[in-house]
């Protein structure tokens, strides 16, 4: 009796030491939170301030505010963030989550500024500083909006043919053996091949170099589509088909209702592996043939020892594949909603 008064007594005594533990740790990470959402700004305004008053490694070097106005827009967009967060809650989990990587890339721009214009350990004319690599976009900017047009018109008819193609072919594949007999063995000799291997061939044989390039990316994005979307309708369960054949569904019904929404987790996959063997195929396409584009300014630029204006393309190449991805995203989260139903 007496050790199961004490061992109870012991137990509440436990109760008190956590019931003390709790709110000290809520609150220390409460302060931990408070400091992350806090530090962007800090960095940001470090950033700026490393830019306007440490001294330049020239004095005569051209400055201008294109850079520090980045920087302010950085530092206005991430507080009117925070502000909003105050009564959102899953914006501030948001911001919290990636405060870190947001004083990361400041950190990166300030170093690069610092070994550029600063201190000059990385050269020019092959390391421009940040402004003029700003300044080179700002005064090429007609030329840029248009080899940016010219490249997403590429991109997008290549992607959309493949990815049509790629569809058709994965489900016929996928769900009749008799045309996976005649297709699949192509697949695994065209597979290990990388599309742009075939680009020489292709700008002989096309009758324009855009459609050349238009047929390298396309191979490419059905390649992807098609091996995503096969294993994708191959991997669904056969007692699916058995239970709809015995509520007398057609074979058109078991493809377009089981079949196809089964796989689309595999197709999205096959989509965004396809946009990326997409970008790469047309970057390489421009380079070597099609005479307009992103791909095509940058070494046309290159070979004029342009550099600010060649890694002006190169950040627009990076955020407007940044900005197709997330499109591409947000189609599959919007596709497969139906899966966090499943999850919870």
């Amino acid at each position: 009796m007496k050790e199961n008064q004490n061992m109870k007594e012991n137990a509440h005594q436990g109760y008190d030491k956590l019931d003390g533990q709790i709110p000290s740790t809520k609150k220390n990470r409460r302060i931990i939170n408070i400091i992350k959402l806090i530090l962007p700004i800090i960095m940001g305004l470090i950033a700026v301030f490393e830019y306007v008053y440490l001294p330049n490694h020239r004095p005569t070097a051209k400055q201008t505010n294109f850079y520090n106005g980045f920087l302010w827009i950085l530092i206005g967009i991430y507080t009117l963030s925070l502000l909003i967060s105050i009564k959102n809650k899953k914006l501030r989990e948001h911001l919290i989550y990636k405060a870190p990587f947001y004083c990361l890339i400041l950190l990166i721009l300030m170093g690069l500024d610092i070994l550029t214009l600063k201190t000059e350990k990385l050269r020019l004319p092959y390391f421009p500083y940040a402004d003029m690599i700003f300044n080179a976009i700002v005064k090429d900017s007609d030329y840029i909006l248009q080899s940016t047009f010219s490249s997403l018109k590429l991109l997008f008819i290549g992607y959309f043919i493949g990815s049509l193609l790629g569809l058709l072919t994965g489900i016929l594949c996928g769900y009749s053996k008799k045309v996976s007999y005649w297709v699949e063995p192509f697949m695994k000799i065209l597979g290990p091949i990388p599309t742009t291997t075939w680009l020489p061939v292709v700008m002989v044989l096309a009758t324009t170099l855009f459609k050349g390039a238009v047929f390298i990316i396309a191979l490419g994005v059905w390649f992807s589509v098609t091996l995503a979307t096969m294993t994708g309708i191959r991997n669904v369960d056969r007692s699916y088909y058995e239970a709809a054949k015995t509520l007398g569904a057609s074979e058109n019904q078991l493809i377009r209702k089981i079949a196809i929404p089964s796989a689309l987790p595999n197709i999205f996959q096959g989509l965004t592996a396809g946009m990326s063997s997409a970008c790469t195929s047309l970057l390489i396409a421009e380079m070597m043939g099609v005479e307009s584009g992103l791909g095509w300014y940058i070494n046309w630029k290159k070979s004029w020892a342009e550099y600010s204006n060649m890694y002006g393309a190169i950040i627009i190449i990076c955020l407007t594949f940044l900005f197709v991805n997330w499109v591409l995203r947000k189609l599959r989260d919007r596709a497969l909603i139906w899966q966090e139903g499943m999850v919870n």
